[in-house]
């Protein structure tokens, strides 16, 4: 497999906020996206979620708690963990998804 340039690969994107399926490592999913500043609506899923913001900023609502993830830095959504993201969002998101050990 070759390298991929995930800055450009966000920028492909035809849509804001719409993942894009990069690969599987085992049985986690690894996504990009592009942020564009909106806020998007509370969700939770079933299972956790690895978030790192490549570059610009990640503004979220988790559990009630405001948090902001800069560039280079990682934040773990728990499993069925309520999470919105804020407005001001802006730059290019890695999402891996690891489904939860039965």
């Amino acid at each position: 497999m070759s390298p991929i340039d995930l800055s450009a690969a966000a920028s492909a994107l035809p849509d804001p906020w719409a993942s894009h399926l990069l690969g599987q490592v085992g049985t986690a999913a690894v996504k990009v996206l592009r942020m564009d500043g909106r806020p998007l609506p509370v969700e939770s899923h079933d299972n956790p979620e690895m978030l790192l913001v490549l570059d610009g900023r990640l503004e979220l609502l988790v559990d009630g708690a405001e948090v902001t993830v800069g560039p280079g830095e990682l934040h773990r959504i728990p499993a069925r963990a309520a999470h919105a993201v804020r407005p001001g969002s802006r730059g290019t998101l890695l999402i891996v998804e690891v489904p939860e050990e039965e």
